[in-house]
């Protein structure tokens, strides 16, 4: 049996025929109904870019611990969106599902939305100044860049959304103009960098993603995603160089009506058989406004009709889920 995870090539949307844009939006609809994941290719983003910022994001995980604990952040301390390293055992997204995990085997730095919008009470929740590690000035200047690139890809993937389920193209994007999102480095240690590991404990304990798009650059691994199927269990997620992977969350799920899955997913824990082998991602999610209002797509598009939720509500109430 194949692998349910398929890759699509998002040339033909970018380069605007109508014919190309709607297949490009019926294949991202059957990945998204079928297993909620796809890799895409061909979106724009330079080839050298993720690995300039890997560097840099190492050289900031490398810096002594006492360096680092002056640009601690975390879920709840400050804001919903933490800003800055987050240490080792702080998070075990295993029990947004309720599957009880040690601590999640990694470190992040965080970065997350910062453009104020004027309401004083929306900005202290949601849109707080970010934390740069002085000693490492370029990862700033990096990852500022890449941003720039997430933020686009998000807003397309936005209006394939409303293409892909013949809704105006703007649908969904109209909710989502000054969007909450953060962007997380995290780095998974070997394990002859950890020592000995918990019995049951995971890079990342199982879960779902909990806004609208996931946007993931990954590195090769011999213990790396995994993504949950119905029809053959856990199953290794291809890696495609070049691309990025693809997935929705229980926002946007809910936002469908069910119609698209968020679905579970984990990275394993760094095998015995290759005690050296760490690896880095990089990971954009993306929301909605806060302050948005979101209303599921009615059959018989969406499935289930969700009584309404305002966005920074629902995010909020998933944030404190995962905080150890």
């Amino acid at each position: 049996m194949g692998n349910p995870i398929p890759v699509v090539d998002l040339t033909p949307w970018r380069e605007g025929t109508a014919a190309g844009r709607a297949a490009v939006a019926a294949e991202i609809d059957r990945a998204l109904v079928d297993i909620g994941f796809l890799l895409i290719t061909g979106h724009g983003v330079p080839a050298d870019l993720p690995d300039r910022i890997r560097a840099a994001a190492q050289a900031v995980f490398d810096l002594p611990e006492e360096v680092k604990a002056g640009y601690r952040g975390g879920v709840g301390e400050t804001s919903w969106q933490p800003r800055g390293w987050i240490p080792p055992g702080v998070e075990a997204n295993g029990l947004s599902e309720g599957t009880p995990t040690p601590p999640d085997l990694k470190e992040s730095y965080v970065v997350g939305s910062s453009e104020p919008t004027g309401d004083a009470a929306v900005d202290v929740e949601w849109y707080q100044p970010n934390v740069w590690p002085d000693e490492v000035p370029q990862f700033e200047a990096l990852v500022t860049e890449y941003l720039g690139y997430m933020h686009g890809l998000a807003d397309d993937l936005l209006r394939l959304t409303g293409v892909a389920l013949c809704l105006p193209e703007e649908h969904f994007l109209a909710a989502a103009r000054h969007p909450t999102w953060s962007f997380y480095a995290n780095w998974y240690p070997s394990l002859a960098h950890l020592g000995p590991v918990a019995d049951g404990a995971l890079r990342i304990g199982p879960h779902t993603d909990f806004g609208s798009f996931t946007i993931l650059d990954r590195q090769p691994s011999a213990s790396g995603l995994q993504v949950w199927s119905q029809d053959q269990g856990w199953v290794d997620a291809p890696y495609v160089p070049g691309s990025f992977t693809i997935n929705i969350g229980d926002m946007l799920a809910r936002w469908t009506g069910d119609r698209w899955m968020s679905n579970r997913h984990r990275v394993l824990p760094p095998s015995a058989e290759t005690p050296d082998e760490q690896i880095m991602s990089l990971v954009y999610f993306h929301e909605a406004d806060p302050t948005a209002l979101l209303e599921s797509v009615p059959p018989p598009v969406g499935r289930v009709v969700h009584p309404a939720v305002v966005a920074g509500n629902y995010l909020r109430d998933k944030l404190a889920a995962i905080a150890v």
